[in-house]
């Protein structure tokens, strides 16, 4: 019988990664099934695989690379999906709650490690740091539910960097106070290389992000450009003197802005951290711990239960009192404690700083006992981390059912995008990404028409390669995408049918810039597309990616809040704005802008919206002054005949050739039916009902002068 012994630890690298995407693989299926959170399940696995458990893997070089991956991986990923404008708003909030979530577990830990433990005033300043600081290793629990935005997360992702950046800071204090540059000197130093780092690292990578994005759309090149930037920040971050997950938490923030949440590119992003590196990372964590020194009895017990019991107690009342001074619910209150009280291999870098301090000669600043505590420390505060933040995760998803919402059944949103050109359509689906309900979950309509001539089987072939290529982009969003090569006599009545046939809402369909279709802004295609058509149409005509849109400025018609689609299209503008995170500009008379406003502030508080008067339609030339090639220029066009609509709309498609050449543009033709969004739930002002009456009247004035006008001609003739 041979002896199984002899075959562990595995240390050949196949065998050991084969392991470990077994674990990764089996972890969430063994751990769902016992209701435990799949990161305490990585932790745990970790434990039993490790040298301190059954042996069976080495922790080689791979643990050391993928778990710092891992690590970088988790704080850019909190940042890259943070709300922006939710902390532009909540800025005091966070400096409150970072400052006491380092605050007071640092206090509560020095007083419990001077007195309890009887530490020496400087390793119980390193204990301070340890606690005081936290790892947001339960942050995917928040992606898993998809609470990212949720204010209790977001304040829970900004306070931990507030946190970590102070420990850091005291931590090299402390570094300080052993070597002989202690001085001013060397604050001085590291300040200014900190603010250089920072304002280097702020002006310098969205400039460069802007010009590769635009240049190169490529998605493995965008992936790797994206990583790239990542790990030099975390790299800088290092050589200032700061830990490397500063770095990637600041990558993070600076590119939040040009990869939007609904992004093909966001969702590759994630899909490899979670799917590689942050479960590396984690059961690296847990190969760490050895609990065997539980059992031991001693100082290591009392030593683990006033670290994990002090420390998690000081997070507790920083995350509850943070709750009720900012009028939360209780559930928020969970959210906030159970992302903030985990520590991982941040504690563990700090503990190995500590443990090259030097007191005197053969004694060190950090003894084993301490050592010892701060692992098996890790492993308690990720178990109550991951169980607090999954609870709080379900009371928050529970309690946002009780409240009072849109049903989905009232949005008829179905988004049909014809198109012709390769080079263009991906642009095309990527604006319906943008504008499309996410929670409605529906799938977009890819159209390719073909005429019906001579050439009818190579376009049709061609068509259906474009609309492969198309559907994949959209699936690598996690969007299904329904595709029809149709043939036709007539391309805008094949649009027609296409869309009555597939039940669709409103189309988006592209402006030429090919040379060849036609010299005009427009040609008679577009024309009798949205002529023959009442529903929403969407011309867009978008030369740089959208992710690289600086400001959307929007000009909106007299009488525009009388037509039946207006919040239709303001609730497109809205979702555009909103993943871009982009200022938005309205421009229009006062009586539509503040329609416009209450409704972006009842459904969109995120958007940064801005609404400048314009009095007369013939201003919109004067606007092209201050539209730039990173502008969106939206106008809100109108069908003749209908409310909204006046004489000087005729000259728009002369007016946006000779004024807007070369910038991007999308005009809208909102719909004509009555039925198009009033189903929808939204907060209408109360002085609309006083002019119900003339409105109706107006409307069917309007819409019958064209027959009057017929009707007198022929009885002239």
């Amino acid at each position: 019988m041979p002896n199984m012994s002899q075959y562990f630890p595995i240390t050949d690298p196949t065998l050991i990664f084969f392991v470990v995407l077994l674990i990764i693989l089996s972890a969430p299926i063994v751990m769902g099934k016992l209701r435990i959170p799949h990161i305490v399940g990585m932790v745990i696995a970790g434990v039993l695989i490790g040298k301190y458990g059954f042996n069976i893997l080495v922790r080689d070089d791979s643990f050391e690379l993928f778990g710092k991956v891992g690590l970088y991986y988790i704080m850019f990923l909190a940042s890259l999906e943070m709300d922006i404008e939710g902390v532009r708003k909540n800025v005091r909030r966070f400096l409150f709650f970072g400052l006491s979530t380092f605050a007071v577990p640092f206090i509560a830990i020095y007083i419990s490690c001077i007195y309890l433990l009887d530490y020496s005033t400087k390793a119980s300043v390193l204990m301070g740091c340890i606690m005081a600081s936290n790892t947001l290793i339960a942050y995917p629990i928040v992606g898993r539910y998809g609470l990212q935005k949720k204010t209790s997360v977001s304040l829970s992702v900004g306070s931990t960097m507030i946190s970590l950046f102070l420990a850091l800071v005291v931590l090299a204090a402390l570094v300080a106070s052993y070597s002989k540059e202690s001085g001013a000197g060397f604050w001085l130093w590291f300040v200014t290389k900190f603010a250089v780092f920072c304002v280097a690292s702020i002006m310098i990578v969205p400039r460069v992000t802007r010009w590769f994005l635009r240049r190169y759309s490529d998605a493995v090149m965008q992936f790797i450009f994206v990583m790239s930037v990542l790990f030099l920040c975390a790299a800088l971050s290092e050589a200032v003197g700061l830990e490397g997950i500063f770095g990637a938490f600041l990558a993070g923030l600076i590119m939040n802005r040009y990869i939007p949440h609904v992004s093909p590119l966001m969702n590759r992003i994630e899909f490899i951290g979670n799917a590689l590196f942050i479960p590396y990372f984690l059961i690296g964590v847990g190969m760490l711990i050895n609990v065997h020194l539980l059992f031991e009895g001693g100082a290591i017990i009392w030593t683990v239960l006033s670290i994990v019991v002090f420390g998690t107690a000081g997070k507790a009342v920083a995350a509850y009192a943070s709750c009720r001074l900012f009028r939360m619910p209780l559930s928020s209150g969970h959210m906030m404690f159970g992302l903030t009280s985990a520590h991982a291999a941040g504690a563990i870098a700090m503990v190995m700083v500590g443990m090259r301090l030097q007191t005197s000669p053969g004694r060190f600043l950090v003894s084993d006992d301490m050592l010892n505590g701060v692992v098996i420390m890790i492993l308690f505060t990720c178990i109550i981390s991951s169980m607090v933040t999954e609870n709080a995760a379900q009371q928050i998803i529970l309690r946002d059912k009780e409240l009072p919402h849109d049903s989905p059944e009232a949005d008829d949103e179905r988004i049909l995008i014809p198109m012709k050109y390769p080079e263009y359509a991906v642009r095309l689906v990527n604006l319906a990404l943008l504008m499309r309900n996410q929670k409605l979950g529906r799938e977009i309509i890819g159209l390719n028409v073909v005429y019906d001539d001579d050439d009818m089987r190579i376009n049709q072939e061609r068509g259906t390669r474009l609309l492969e290529n198309v559907t994949q982009y959209a699936a690598s969003a996690d969007v299904k995408m329904i595709t029809q090569v149709r043939i036709a006599a007539n391309i805008a009545n094949g649009i027609k049918h296409a869309f009555k046939e597939f039940h669709a809402s409103e189309i988006i369909i592209g402006m030429h810039m090919h040379k060849e279709v036609s010299t005009k802004f427009w040609g008679a295609f577009h024309q009798s597309l949205f002529n023959g058509l009442n529903s929403q149409i969407i011309m867009a005509r978008i030369k740089q990616p959208l992710t690289t849109i600086r400001r959307i400025q929007v000009a909106v018609p007299s009488r525009a809040q009388f037509e039946p689609g207006f919040y239709r299209w303001v609730e497109r503008i809205s979702r555009l704005s909103e993943n871009l995170e982009c200022r938005t500009q309205f421009h229009g008379r006062s009586d539509v802008l503040s329609l416009i406003s209450q409704y972006v502030t009842n459904r969109h508080p995120e958007v940064r919206a801005t609404y400048t008067e314009m009095e007369h339609w013939s201003d919109i030339p004067k606007l092209a002054s201050t539209i730039s090639t990173e502008h969106l220029f939206v106008v809100v066009a109108a069908r003749k005949g209908t409310v909204s609509y006046k004489n000087a709309l005729e000259h728009l498609p002369d007016e946006m050739q000779r004024h807007f050449s070369g910038k991007n543009i999308i005009i809208i033709f909102p719909d004509q039916h009555g039925d198009a969004m009033d189903e929808m739930t939204f907060a209408q002002p109360q002085h609309t009902e006083e002019h119900s009456a003339y409105e109706v009247l107006h409307r069917w004035i309007v819409r019958n002068r064209v027959r009057w006008i017929r009707a007198w001609r022929k009885l002239k003739a």
